[in-house]
Protein backbone atom coordinates (compact mmCIF):
# COMPACT_ATOMS: atom_id res chain seq x y z
CA UNK A 1 0.00 0.00 0.00
CA UNK A 2 1.06 3.80 -0.41
CA UNK A 3 1.37 5.06 2.84
CA UNK A 4 2.17 8.54 3.44
CA UNK A 5 4.43 9.68 5.62
CA UNK A 6 3.68 12.95 6.19
CA UNK A 7 -0.21 11.97 7.14
CA UNK A 8 -1.38 11.05 10.89
CA UNK A 9 -1.56 6.90 11.10
CA UNK A 10 -3.16 4.41 13.61
CA UNK A 11 -1.42 1.01 13.47
CA UNK A 12 -3.38 -1.74 14.34
CA UNK A 13 -1.05 -4.44 16.56
CA UNK A 14 -1.60 -7.97 18.54
CA UNK A 15 -0.97 -11.77 18.24
CA UNK A 16 -2.71 -13.15 15.07
CA UNK A 17 -5.84 -13.98 15.23
CA UNK A 18 -7.30 -11.31 17.92
CA UNK A 19 -9.53 -9.31 15.48
CA UNK A 20 -7.50 -6.97 14.45
CA UNK A 21 -8.41 -7.22 10.47
CA UNK A 22 -12.22 -7.01 11.79
CA UNK A 23 -11.87 -3.90 13.75
CA UNK A 24 -9.83 -2.13 10.86
CA UNK A 25 -12.50 -3.04 8.18
CA UNK A 26 -15.32 -1.42 10.87
CA UNK A 27 -13.75 1.89 11.25
CA UNK A 28 -11.75 2.65 8.13
CA UNK A 29 -12.25 1.80 4.28
CA UNK A 30 -9.68 -0.93 4.19
CA UNK A 31 -11.53 -4.17 3.25
CA UNK A 32 -9.03 -6.70 4.29
CA UNK A 33 -9.40 -10.51 4.75
CA UNK A 34 -11.11 -11.42 7.44
CA UNK A 35 -10.83 -15.25 8.21
CA UNK A 36 -11.34 -17.77 11.85
CA UNK A 37 -7.38 -18.94 11.78
CA UNK A 38 -3.95 -17.28 12.45
CA UNK A 39 -2.15 -15.26 9.63
CA UNK A 40 -4.90 -14.34 7.99
CA UNK A 41 -3.04 -10.98 7.55
CA UNK A 42 0.29 -11.04 5.68
CA UNK A 43 0.64 -7.96 4.98
CA UNK A 44 0.14 -4.29 5.88
CA UNK A 45 -3.56 -3.16 4.99
CA UNK A 46 -4.33 0.36 4.59
CA UNK A 47 -7.27 1.95 4.63
CA UNK A 48 -8.39 5.58 5.54
CA UNK A 49 -11.09 8.20 8.54
CA UNK A 50 -11.72 11.10 6.86
CA UNK A 51 -11.35 13.48 9.48
CA UNK A 52 -12.31 17.46 9.56
CA UNK A 53 -9.45 19.46 11.55
CA UNK A 54 -10.22 22.51 12.93
CA UNK A 55 -7.19 25.31 14.03
CA UNK A 56 -7.96 27.41 17.72
CA UNK A 57 -7.19 30.98 17.24
CA UNK A 58 -3.91 30.36 19.17
CA UNK A 59 -2.80 27.81 16.43
CA UNK A 60 -3.25 24.92 18.51
CA UNK A 61 -4.63 21.77 15.69
CA UNK A 62 -8.03 20.34 17.08
CA UNK A 63 -9.92 18.29 15.87
CA UNK A 64 -13.73 19.05 15.03
CA UNK A 65 -16.72 16.96 17.13
CA UNK A 66 -17.79 14.35 14.39
CA UNK A 67 -21.07 15.50 13.16
CA UNK A 68 -24.12 13.12 12.56
CA UNK A 69 -22.84 13.05 8.99
CA UNK A 70 -19.16 12.36 9.60
CA UNK A 71 -20.26 9.38 12.02
CA UNK A 72 -22.67 7.84 8.68
CA UNK A 73 -19.08 8.47 6.75
CA UNK A 74 -16.95 6.67 8.67
CA UNK A 75 -19.54 3.50 9.38
CA UNK A 76 -20.96 3.53 5.86
CA UNK A 77 -17.68 2.48 3.50
CA UNK A 78 -20.03 3.67 0.33
CA UNK A 79 -20.08 6.81 1.27
CA UNK A 80 -16.24 7.27 1.45
CA UNK A 81 -15.15 8.58 -1.88
CA UNK A 82 -13.62 11.35 -2.75
CA UNK A 83 -16.34 13.92 -3.03
CA UNK A 84 -16.62 17.71 -2.80
CA UNK A 85 -17.33 16.91 0.87
CA UNK A 86 -14.43 15.04 1.37
CA UNK A 87 -12.09 17.21 -0.19
CA UNK A 88 -8.70 18.07 1.13
CA UNK A 89 -9.04 21.94 1.11
CA UNK A 90 -10.98 23.12 4.47
CA UNK A 91 -8.84 21.68 6.57
CA UNK A 92 -10.31 17.71 5.82
CA UNK A 93 -7.39 15.21 5.71
CA UNK A 94 -7.80 11.71 5.09
CA UNK A 95 -5.89 9.65 7.83
CA UNK A 96 -4.21 6.64 7.71
CA UNK A 97 -5.33 2.86 9.35
CA UNK A 98 -3.12 -0.17 9.17
CA UNK A 99 -3.88 -3.64 9.99
CA UNK A 100 -0.63 -5.72 10.59
CA UNK A 101 0.51 -9.08 10.75
CA UNK A 102 0.21 -11.15 13.92
CA UNK A 103 2.87 -11.21 16.40
CA UNK A 104 4.30 -14.22 18.35
CA UNK A 105 5.85 -14.01 21.47
CA UNK A 106 9.54 -14.58 20.18
CA UNK A 107 12.33 -12.53 19.52
CA UNK A 108 13.61 -13.97 16.09
CA UNK A 109 10.91 -13.04 14.24
CA UNK A 110 9.92 -13.50 10.61
CA UNK A 111 9.20 -10.86 7.43
CA UNK A 112 5.90 -10.36 8.09
CA UNK A 113 6.16 -9.84 11.88
CA UNK A 114 9.09 -7.24 11.16
CA UNK A 115 6.44 -5.47 8.94
CA UNK A 116 4.58 -4.37 11.91
CA UNK A 117 7.80 -3.59 14.02
CA UNK A 118 9.00 -1.27 11.61
CA UNK A 119 5.47 0.05 11.09
CA UNK A 120 5.85 1.53 14.86
CA UNK A 121 9.70 2.31 14.07
CA UNK A 122 9.70 3.91 11.33
CA UNK A 123 6.03 6.00 10.44
CA UNK A 124 3.94 8.23 12.47
CA UNK A 125 1.52 6.22 14.13
CA UNK A 126 -0.28 5.79 16.92
CA UNK A 127 -0.86 1.63 18.08
CA UNK A 128 -4.03 0.02 18.99
CA UNK A 129 -2.69 -2.86 20.46
CA UNK A 130 -5.47 -5.58 20.07
CA UNK A 131 -6.08 -8.86 22.58
CA UNK A 132 -8.99 -11.64 22.55
CA UNK A 133 -8.83 -12.75 26.17
CA UNK A 134 -11.66 -15.56 25.19
CA UNK A 135 -9.30 -18.31 24.86
CA UNK A 136 -10.33 -18.70 21.42
CA UNK A 137 -7.69 -17.26 19.26
CA UNK A 138 -5.52 -19.87 19.68
CA UNK A 139 -3.14 -21.77 22.23
CA UNK A 140 -0.61 -22.52 19.66
CA UNK A 141 0.21 -18.87 18.72
CA UNK A 142 -2.26 -16.44 20.61
CA UNK A 143 -2.20 -17.50 24.60
CA UNK A 144 -3.40 -15.26 26.95
CA UNK A 145 0.01 -15.33 28.64
CA UNK A 146 1.60 -14.68 24.91
CA UNK A 147 -0.57 -11.89 24.20
CA UNK A 148 -0.10 -10.53 27.45
CA UNK A 149 3.93 -11.05 26.63
CA UNK A 150 4.03 -9.22 23.63
CA UNK A 151 2.14 -6.57 25.07
CA UNK A 152 4.91 -5.81 28.01
CA UNK A 153 7.70 -6.22 24.78
CA UNK A 154 5.31 -3.87 22.59
CA UNK A 155 4.65 -1.29 25.51
CA UNK A 156 8.34 -1.21 26.40
CA UNK A 157 9.70 -0.49 23.07
CA UNK A 158 7.76 2.49 22.10
CA UNK A 159 6.47 3.67 25.28
CA UNK A 160 6.08 7.31 23.82
CA UNK A 161 3.13 6.64 21.43
CA UNK A 162 -0.32 7.68 21.15
CA UNK A 163 -1.92 4.16 22.81
CA UNK A 164 -5.01 2.47 23.56
CA UNK A 165 -5.87 -1.08 24.66
CA UNK A 166 -8.83 -3.10 22.91
CA UNK A 167 -10.53 -6.16 24.35
CA UNK A 168 -11.97 -7.04 20.87
CA UNK A 169 -14.32 -10.09 21.23
CA UNK A 170 -15.19 -9.10 24.38
CA UNK A 171 -19.31 -10.48 24.26
CA UNK A 172 -17.33 -13.45 24.76
CA UNK A 173 -16.03 -13.35 27.91
CA UNK A 174 -17.88 -9.66 29.47
CA UNK A 175 -18.82 -11.86 32.67
CA UNK A 176 -15.28 -13.38 32.94
CA UNK A 177 -14.48 -11.14 36.02
CA UNK A 178 -10.80 -12.50 36.85
CA UNK A 179 -9.19 -12.32 33.76
CA UNK A 180 -10.17 -8.64 33.55
CA UNK A 181 -8.52 -7.92 36.44
CA UNK A 182 -5.85 -10.57 35.24
CA UNK A 183 -5.35 -7.93 32.19
CA UNK A 184 -6.00 -4.11 34.18
CA UNK A 185 -2.93 -5.59 36.77
CA UNK A 186 -0.80 -6.42 33.83
CA UNK A 187 -1.66 -3.37 32.55
CA UNK A 188 -0.78 -1.09 35.73
CA UNK A 189 2.55 -3.35 35.94
CA UNK A 190 3.60 -2.62 32.45
CA UNK A 191 2.50 0.92 31.89
CA UNK A 192 5.43 3.07 30.99
CA UNK A 193 6.98 5.45 34.19
CA UNK A 194 6.28 8.97 32.23
CA UNK A 195 2.92 8.26 31.41
CA UNK A 196 0.29 10.56 32.96
CA UNK A 197 -1.56 7.68 35.25
CA UNK A 198 -2.37 7.19 38.52
CA UNK A 199 -0.48 3.84 39.72
CA UNK A 200 -3.87 2.57 41.47
CA UNK A 201 -5.77 2.87 38.47
CA UNK A 202 -4.97 1.09 34.96
CA UNK A 203 -4.88 3.67 31.83
CA UNK A 204 -8.38 3.82 29.93
CA UNK A 205 -9.31 1.21 27.41
CA UNK A 206 -11.72 -0.09 25.30
CA UNK A 207 -14.40 -3.39 25.48
CA UNK A 208 -14.84 -3.87 21.83
CA UNK A 209 -17.48 -6.35 20.11
CA UNK A 210 -17.83 -6.10 16.77
CA UNK A 211 -20.50 -8.63 16.58
CA UNK A 212 -22.52 -7.02 19.03
CA UNK A 213 -21.67 -3.53 18.44
CA UNK A 214 -19.99 -2.52 21.71
CA UNK A 215 -17.54 -0.07 21.55
CA UNK A 216 -17.46 0.78 18.14
CA UNK A 217 -17.54 4.65 18.76
CA UNK A 218 -15.76 4.55 21.54
CA UNK A 219 -12.77 3.29 19.63
CA UNK A 220 -14.00 6.15 16.72
CA UNK A 221 -13.23 8.32 19.63
CA UNK A 222 -9.93 7.24 20.74
CA UNK A 223 -8.75 6.95 17.29
CA UNK A 224 -9.46 11.04 16.20
CA UNK A 225 -8.05 11.47 19.69
CA UNK A 226 -4.83 9.98 18.99
CA UNK A 227 -4.74 10.78 15.14
CA UNK A 228 -4.51 14.38 16.78
CA UNK A 229 -1.79 13.96 18.70
CA UNK A 230 0.21 12.52 15.51
CA UNK A 231 -0.79 15.21 13.63
CA UNK A 232 0.66 17.70 16.18
CA UNK A 233 4.04 16.27 16.23
CA UNK A 234 3.91 15.97 12.65
CA UNK A 235 3.02 20.05 12.00
CA UNK A 236 5.53 20.35 14.70
CA UNK A 237 8.09 18.85 12.96
CA UNK A 238 7.11 20.64 9.54
CA UNK A 239 7.98 23.72 11.19
CA UNK A 240 11.34 23.32 11.89
CA UNK A 241 13.47 25.02 9.55
CA UNK A 242 15.77 22.67 7.29
CA UNK A 243 19.57 23.12 7.69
Amino acid sequence: PAISLQTPAVVLVGAPNVGKSSIVHAISTATPEINNYPFTTRGMTLGHIPIQWQTSNDDDTTIEAPTATTKAILLNKDNLEMTESLSLAFSQQLCQVMDSPGLLARSDRNEMEQLTMAAMQHLPTAVIYVMDLSGNAGDACSSIEDQFAIRKEIRQRFPKRPWIDVLSKFDLYSTDKEIIQRFEQHVLETTPPNSNNNTATPPPYIQLSIHENIGISQLQQQVLQMLTEVRIVLDAMAAVPEQ
